[in-house]
This record gives structure tokens, sequence and C-alpha cells, in this order.
């Protein structure tokens, strides 16, 4: 079966599964942007906070994202729930980074132009400040969403609970298939009775 034969022949599956990935990615980015909006401006007048914030977001992208979802699964359960948390995680650093980064960049003269007229510290936060550090942030947006595609890939088989236990069974058949001692070690150990 060539590379055409195999997308005519499952086109359908294809298709839904491309559908969940892009807006599970689509909707964890929302969630990940308004919670890394909130961190960043809540961090960033503080450089410890703001270091502390940037650390804490970085050191979770250390963790890969099938280990994330294990260490998820006993608390949450299968199914949704562990993706959409690791998949927000993972998109927090770009975007809590930037906001930090753009909303020290505003130029303290209109900000203090703002509190001239009369603004209010939410007002010339949402008036003034934002505005002007939205594009570092959508650029922190476009990286978190790439994180979130990478990270979202070896889940794919994951976002039903009846599925997600096939997913590291049938990735150890598909690497048995091209490699006989894992095949045979992988049938032995699916039956402890023989000797």
């Amino acid at each position: 079966m060539n590379f055409w034969q195999y997308v005519s022949s499952r086109h359908q599956q294809l298709l839904t599964d491309a559908y969940q990935h892009a807006s599970v990615v689509f909707q964890c980015m929302v969630v990940a942007t308004l919670i890394g909006l909130v961190i960043g401006v809540v961090t960033y007048h503080s450089d410890w906070a703001g270091g502390v914030a940037t650390t804490t977001t970085s050191t979770i992208l250390t963790i890969p994202s099938l280990a994330m979802i294990g260490l998820l699964i006993p608390i949450v359960g299968l199914g949704v729930p562990p993706t959409v948390i690791a998949l927000t995680l993972y998109g927090l650093l770009p975007i809590v980074r930037n906001a930090i980064v753009g909303l020290r960049g505003v130029d303290p003269a209109l900000v203090d132009a703002a509190k001239g007229i009369g603004r209010s510290g939410p007002a010339r936060l949402l008036k003034v400040e934002l505005p002007l550090a939205w594009p570092p942030i959508l650029t922190g947006m476009r990286r978190g969403s790439r994180s979130g595609t990478t990270a979202s890939s070896p889940r794919t088989p994951g976002t039903s609970p009846r599925t997600f236990p096939k997913a590291f069974p049938g990735t150890v058949q598909a690497e048995s298939r091209g490699r006989p001692h894992l095949r045979r070690s992988s049938s032995s150990a699916g039956s402890p009775g023989r000797s």
C-alpha cells in the first residue's frame, strides 16, 4: 500500500484526527494566553517575581509530553483533561515571557501621560500598556501554539479513554515489526505462564 492508497482508504479518520488536533491546540492556546497574561501582569513590576514566573514555566518544558500525561492521569483520569492541562502548561512559557518583556518595554513617558490625565491603574493597563505590549504577546502566542502542536502529537490516540491504553502497546507492536527480538520478548511478556 502506497501513501495515496493509505490516505484514500483512511481519509475520514485522518480528517477527524486533524480537526481534533487543531481544535485542542487552539482551545488550549486560548486558555494559556489568558493565564499567561494574568501571570505577566502580576509579575512584570518585580524582577524577582518575573524571574520566578519565567523559571517555573520554563521548567515545565523540560518534562516530556508523555511523562506529563502519565503524571496527570492518576490525578485527573484518562481522556481530555490531562491533554488540555499538559498543552496549556506547555504553551505558558513564551506567552508569560513575552508578556513580561512587552509590558516592561512600554515607554514610561506614555504611562506617566496617562496617569497625568487621570487614568486609573487598571485603565492605564487596558488602554495604554497592554495595547503597546500586544505585538510581543502575539509572538509568544505563535511560539506557544508551535510548542502545543509538537507536544500534542504523541497524545492524539489518547483523546478517548477507550483508546489511550492502546497507544503504548501499539508503539511496541510497531517497533517490534522490524525487530524480531522485540517481538519475541513482547510475546513472552504477554504470556507469563510459559516456561
